[in-house]
């Protein structure tokens, strides 16, 4: 369903709710009020102790299900290797024409930055730090060494490369192609339109659908923003500025809200590219900062280990759920990141399909996967490779017993690499900087991607309801943080491993249509060939010598293979003629395709039948063909030519709906329905 344009001098207020889904924003917002109550109750409740109520509430959810998530997200990295390297690599995510919208830097920078941004720059040097000080028990190293310091660059990669953004490329090519390839609206429901048909989708069960994507979307987003709160309080702490307390973190979440409120209202186009473009820039900047003033020659040599221990790593942990061992590693980390990055995937894959229209799928696959993989391996190695050096020599990064503060790891680092208050300082303030526009661009993204899923999937919605769901994200924010007190972080893991569920089990039935998608477009997808009924010169010659049996007599004969090949005055020509064209009409499962019969160059000609193609001679033709699988072919039992069924062809799951809507008329198939009217009008025109 589309937005309603406003009405010249219309109320905004009235005009946006007239134009929501109703079955989707309401019970968003009553589950989003809901479980933020029961999170303040819950808190309030244990008082003192909600540390440990909120890390066993957090565990026994991971234990339940927490397998689930981890079997699920190494399928979405198979599936979308898959896809790149299969023959469906090569569809367009709209028509075959369209080119895409954005630079590769554009669209790199916008897809980064709110994907993960604001996670590796509190995670950076964090995350190698704990696990260094505290390695799980699998990894078999002991703690605070340098293999411990290995395998923890690698276990965070694991957690921030292919995984991650796997469940990110899933949803984001989904949305893509139903959208743009095939017309629907850009809406999480419409990736089960394959499994459920149009029906089911448009009924209550896309409502629910879209509901889940709504609440995910807003609780994955609030943990992203109470990281990067508990960071940037930390940060002005550290400096001197303020002191921690509830009043500042209240403060920072509403400096970050109102600057995300003010980019959301511009739109896609100008905010949050700039500050994709802005944010990205800083962060770098940062990085070569640290890069230069730490142990430059150390850190490139570990960029080329590093890769190798995440390769070592990746399949070591892409199945570890945990069971048998008692340290909570895999709870508190992988399932946690894997949750998180789950119920931000409706946000994340909705954006960067929005960003990605006119890419082909292999394009998309490994533009989503690999870059920001690389970006990842690139800033654990300068950030968390410098601070387990600097722990390695001077063990200044870790408190007593190994403890890692990992608000303040970050700002400890450029303490101790600086050699000096004022660099230090100034390289805080860039970093506190980067943390605020990561999170700006994080929440405008986000509450326009909400906007898009509470309209039904209409891209164009009122200012009104953006700023809704911006405000509605800061405070969703702000109550888990005063709800969990001293166990804040521990409270959003809850709200992102809880969120995810429902949603996990949407990706896993889009993956099942994906598949089922696909596998039509490469069944229909159409083949640029070269037909040729001759052999080629060297088969050619290959008969001539043995039909010869001695090399005197091998030019006679081969003079004479050729004249008969050409047709010269023999009876063979015309049978090949015959055998050419039959061959070609029973090859298409539409009409007949008859050709000329090519002649493949005589051994003296020079030129190749390639550069002939080249120049356009009239002894090539080109033509495009369907494949017609074995299972849909017969043979007559008559004449034994091959035929073929049509109704064992493979069909479109979604074939014959048609949309009134802008979405639909732009996108492939809506320019095919047009053609297929147009050609079947013109058929009828001729025939009176």
């Amino acid at each position: 369903m589309a937005a309603q344009p406003e009405a010249p001098g219309a109320n905004p207020v009235t005009a946006a709710w007239r134009s929501l889904s109703k079955p989707v924003f309401l019970p968003a917002l009553a589950i989003i009020v809901a479980s933020l109550a029961f999170a303040t109750w819950y808190g309030a409740t244990y008082g003192a102790e909600a540390q440990s109520a909120f890390t066993e509430l957090r565990d026994g959810i991971g234990k339940t299900i927490g397998w689930w998530y981890v079997l699920l997200v190494t399928v979405f990295l198979v599936f979308a290797f898959w896809v790149a390297f299969s023959r469906a690599g090569a569809i367009r995510l709209g028509r075959d024409d369209e080119r895409p919208a954005f630079s590769r830097f554009a669209w790199f920078a916008m897809l980064f930055s709110a994907g993960m941004g604001i996670g590796l720059v509190f995670w950076g040097v964090a995350e190698p730090l704990t696990h260094m000080m505290s390695p799980p028990e699998i990894a078999g190293v002991e703690p605070g060494t340098a293999e411990a310091g290995r395998f923890a660059i690698g276990a965070a990669l694991f957690h921030w490369g292919l995984h991650a953004w796997a469940i990110y490329a899933v949803v984001g090519l989904g949305l893509a192609y139903m959208s743009f390839r095939r017309g629907r609206p850009l809406s999480i429901r419409w990736l089960l339109e394959p499994v459920f048909g149009r029906k089911l989708i448009e009924s209550w069960v896309g409502h629910a659908i879209d509901v889940f994507a709504v609440v995910g979307t807003v609780f994955g987003v609030a943990t992203s923003l109470g990281q990067g709160v508990l960071q940037m309080q930390a940060g002005v702490a550290h400096l001197g500025w303020f002191q921690p307390s509830d009043g500042l973190l209240l403060t920072l979440v509403v400096i970050v809200t109102a600057a995300g409120t003010v980019s959301v209202v511009t739109g896609l186009d100008k905010g949050v590219r700039w500050l994709s473009n802005a944010n990205m820039s800083l962060a770098a900047v940062l990085a070569l900062a640290v890069l230069l003033i730490g142990p430059t020659a150390f850190l490139f040599q570990s960029f080329v280990q590093n890769s190798g221990e995440y390769l070592q790593t990746l399949p070591k942990l892409a199945l570890v759920t945990g069971a048998g061992t008692d340290d909570g590693w895999t709870l508190g980390w992988t399932l946690f990141n894997q949750a998180w990055f789950l119920s931000w995937a409706p946000f994340v894959g909705m954006f960067i399909a929005r960003i990605s229209r006119g890419r082909t799928v292999r394009e998309f696959v490994f533009g989503v996967m690999l870059a920001p993989t690389l970006i990842a391996v690139v800033w654990f190695t300068v950030f968390g490779g410098t601070g387990i050096v600097e722990q390695l020599k001077n063990g200044s990064m870790a408190g007593e017993g190994g403890a890692v503060d990992t608000n303040t790891t970050l700002f400890t680092l450029f303490e101790r690499i600086s050699g000096g208050p004022g660099l230090a300082a100034a390289l805080s303030v860039v970093a506190l900087v980067v943390i605020t526009l990561f999170f700006v661009t994080s929440s405008d993204s986000c509450a326009l991607v909400i906007d898009v899923l509470s309209h039904g999937g209409s891209t164009e919605t009122p200012r009104v309801t953006r700023v809704f769901w911006a405000v509605t994200i800061g405070v969703a924010g702000a109550l888990l943080l005063l709800a969990g007190g001293e166990a804040a972080l521990t409270v959003l893991q809850v709200s992102s491993i809880a969120s995810a569920a429902p949603l996990s089990v949407i990706y896993a039935l889009a993956v099942v249509a994906m598949i089922r998608m696909f596998r039509h477009e490469i069944a229909i997808m159409p083949r640029y060939v070269r037909a040729h009924p001759k052999a080629t010169p060297t088969a050619l010659v290959s008969a001539a010598r043995e039909a010869a049996g001695s090399e005197e007599h091998l030019e006679r004969d081969l003079r004479a293979l050729l004249r008969a090949q050409r047709g010269g005055g023999s009876a063979e020509g015309a049978t090949a003629r015959q055998s050419a064209t039959a061959t070609l009409e029973t090859a298409a499962p539409a009409e007949p395709i008859t050709a000329d019969v090519v002649d493949f160059p005589s051994p003296e000609d020079s030129e190749s039948l390639t550069h002939a193609a080249a120049v356009g001679t009239s002894s090539v033709r080109v033509l495009t063909v369907l494949d017609v699988p074995a299972y849909a072919t017969t043979v007559d039992t008559t004449t034994g030519a091959v035929e073929w069924d049509e109704t064992a062809m493979p069909r479109d799951p979604i074939a014959g709906e048609v949309f009134d809507t802008p979405e639909f008329a732009s996108s492939a198939a809506g320019v095919e329905e047009r053609t297929a009217r147009l050609l079947r009008d013109c058929t009828a025109s001729e025939r009176r």
